[in-house]
């Protein structure tokens, strides 16, 4: 995974916004990903401009990630989701996999 000068690294995004909420690929499709990311602006929540994506079980989820337990717990009441521990992220070449605990 390479990275541009001054962009984020994902321990940066980990430290600085450690609330993160995971949603299927296909809440992100068309018009949603615009009308939540109004709903974010509109009650300050304080999102990472830079997200990422997960698979597990072959799906793909994208991950928000919130400075604030607040921010995420309200983003969820809007639009759901489940919560996201960055420590099940792959590590290396599996770095997009979401080790999910049963």
């Amino acid at each position: 995974m390479t990275r541009r000068k001054g962009e984020l690294t994902p321990a940066a995004i980990d430290r600085g916004w450690p609330h993160q909420v995971v949603l299927p690929q296909e809440a992100f499709q068309g018009k949603l990903n615009a009308l939540q990311a109004d709903f974010c602006d509109r009650n300050k929540l304080l999102r990472c401009a830079r997200g990422h994506s997960v698979s597990h079980e072959d799906r793909h989820f994208n991950v928000n990630c919130f400075a604030t337990k607040a921010g995420a717990e309200k983003f969820m009441q809007e639009f759901g989701g489940e919560w996201f521990d960055p420590t099940h992220g792959g590590r290396g070449i599996n770095w997009n996999k979401w080790n999910k605990p049963s």
